[in-house]
């Protein structure tokens, strides 16, 4: 995969068009350079092809928001897709000289293939109704830029092989994994109490008067859907959209006990206070619980991917034209960024000291 984190959590980045010079020096990392003609026929391409900018746009949708003119992107999406392909460059550079890898032809297929796939799953996600496929957007590309892309998606996917903290996403590893921490996967019933802020004291001391779940719902709850069941919402198996949540929620919280710190969330435009308790717990079986041990395996190597990558960009040598973005340090580690313009002051200043210079001489 291109990217470490876009390996395991579907993450490309985007690129834009704006107005830029043929003599611009492109990008650099380490001894491999784009060429600023280079990388302006990436941006055009993806500016000319609608299929290829739909797969990006759902991507990273705030890089793609259009720029100025016809046919331009925003200038974040410039740095965004400078990001894109330092971080693919500068990991392609490393398995190459300190892996001594050297993917085939076979590898480089089975590369363009998760790629696609990858762009399939986000496009999906993101209900994006693209005009053509994953395949017609990497035919989009000129050649270069996609044999750098199905490249960099190679060398992605044999590193965080290569990484120790990274569980490998077989179906024996996973199953290994669920029958390690199968409490993780229970099956949870919940009950709900949404509080008004001014009664979250009294609430507190109600619970720790030993008030049950039913009573302190009859008590406070203004959740008028859950109430009549004295706060019951459900149970929520690994298999639902929100278990996730709801696992977060629950936490380690004891049975038929509301946790003692609440979330605060609105409740028709007044902000409430939400207790959360569980009130049953069951063992969920692996095909039931496969899917969502999957997703924590993913979310897991894409932490330790995303340590490594920041690693190998603190180490690489990045050069970056300022036509096209700034490569500072970012809150994630070195990144990327769109060139700040000047102030409108500063400008309108300019002015003033082009008279007084005049005057000068």
């Amino acid at each position: 995969m291109r990217r470490l984190v876009a390996l395991l959590v579907v993450a490309l980045l985007g690129a834009t068009i704006f107005g830029l010079s043929s003599e611009s020096s492109g990008l650099s990392v380490g001894g491999t350079s784009v060429s600023g003609n280079t990388f302006r026929s990436e941006l055009n391409a993806i500016s000319a092809s609608p299929v290829l900018q739909c797969y990006l746009k759902a991507l990273d949708p705030v890089s793609f928001a259009p720029g100025g003119g016809s046919h331009t992107i925003a200038a974040s999406g410039a740095a965004a897709w400078a990001n894109f392909r330092i971080e693919g460059i500068a990991i392609t550079n490393y398995v190459t000289t300190h892996l001594n890898y050297h993917p085939s032809a076979s590898t480089l297929a089975a590369a363009k293939s998760a790629l696609e796939s990858e762009m399939d799953q986000e496009a999906t996600a993101k209900a994006s109704n693209c005009p053509g496929t994953s395949a017609g957007a990497l035919a989009a590309m000129p050649a270069e830029m996609r044999t750098a892309q199905i490249a960099g998606e190679a060398s992605s996917i044999y590193l965080v092989g290569k990484l120790n903290t990274t569980i490998p996403l077989t179906t024996k590893s996973i199953e290994a994994y669920y029958a390690s921490h199968v409490s993780e996967y229970d099956t949870l019933c919940v009950s709900i109490a949404l509080v008004p802020l001014s009664n979250v004291s009294a609430f507190a001391k109600a619970q720790a008067a030993g008030e049950s779940v039913v009573r302190l719902v009859t008590q406070f709850s203004v959740d008028t859907t859950t109430l009549k069941d004295g706060g019951a919402a459900g149970c929520f198996p690994p298999s639902n959209s929100s278990y996730t949540s709801v696992r977060s929620d629950v936490g380690s919280t004891q049975l038929n006990t509301f946790e003692t710190t609440p979330q605060y969330v609105s409740d028709s435009g007044t902000t409430v206070a939400l207790f959360v308790a569980p009130t049953k717990r069951t063992v969920t079986p692996y095909a039931q619980a496969a899917a969502a041990v999957l997703a924590d395996l993913q979310n897991s190597n894409a932490s330790s991917a995303a340590t490594e990558e920041e690693t190998i960009l603190y180490e690489a040598a990045v050069g970056l034209d300022p036509a096209f973005g700034q490569w500072t340090l970012g809150s994630n580690g070195p990144t990327a960024s769109a060139s700040n313009l000047p102030a409108k002051s500063d400008v309108t200043r300019a002015t003033s000291l082009t008279t007084s210079a005049t005057t000068y001489h």
